[in-house]
């Protein structure tokens, strides 16, 4: 099995990066979907960020709601750290679930993890990726796709690209770029290109464990 670590900074065209890869047979695991699933009604960590924030983060139906949470924690360092330590723990281990059952139904299985903030929470080791792929595209292209695309103002798009690490934070943790600064059909070639590598790859050490 092949770990990979997928990132980049919002609006750099990781899902479309990701979509491509899951297409042509790549297990897909979306660090923000995991995020939400973890916190449904009936688990555990939903009920530990009750427990610490209140009933006021939850919504008539039970479920969690989010805009007020973000209310309580944004600015907060304090409550923030709080609410990580709750969810953090839950998402590793989700994912941890989701590889092992990925390598256990295909040894040699291509699985790619997509983690928008993998370079700002420091999470490039965390797991034994054997390969970190950065999505980039230039900050004024991202901008203009958050604006136009997106719906965001102006001021809004450029908040959230300073939140995140920089480019050059990024391209320095990858092992791999994928520019997606152009036409869709040149980002496409390049993720082709991608995949065929690590097949290639995964072929070299099934056949190196086969004949050791």
């Amino acid at each position: 099995m092949l770990l990979i670590g997928l990132t980049g900074g919002i609006a750099s065209g990781k899902s479309l990066v990701a979509d491509r890869l899951e297409s042509l047979g790549a297990v897909h695991i979306d660090a923000d979907v995991i995020a939400r699933q973890v916190v449904e009604p009936g688990t555990p960590a939903l009920e530990a960020i009750r427990q610490a924030f209140g009933e006021g983060v939850l919504r008539p139906d039970g479920s969690l709601d989010r805009p007020a949470l973000g209310a309580l924690v944004f600015g907060d360092r304090q409550r923030l750290d709080r609410l990580n330590a709750i969810v953090h723990p839950a998402v590793k281990q989700r994912v941890a679930e989701r590889i092992a059952e990925a390598s256990d139904a295909d040894p040699d299985a291509v699985v790619v993890y997509n983690v928008p903030l993998l370079v700002e929470a420091g999470r490039a080791h965390e797991l034994p990726f054997d390969h970190i792929v950065v999505v980039d595209a230039p900050a004024a292209l991202r901008l203009q796709r958050m604006v136009e695309h997106r719906g965001l103002s102006r001021d809004d798009a450029e908040r959230r690209i300073a939140s995140q690490a920089s480019d050059a934070d990024r391209l320095a943790a990858a092992d791999i770029v994928i520019r997606n600064d152009g036409p869709v059909a040149r980002t496409l070639e390049q993720v082709d290109a991608l995949w065929a590598r690590l097949k290639h790859e995964t072929a070299a050490a099934d056949s190196t464990s086969r004949s050791g």
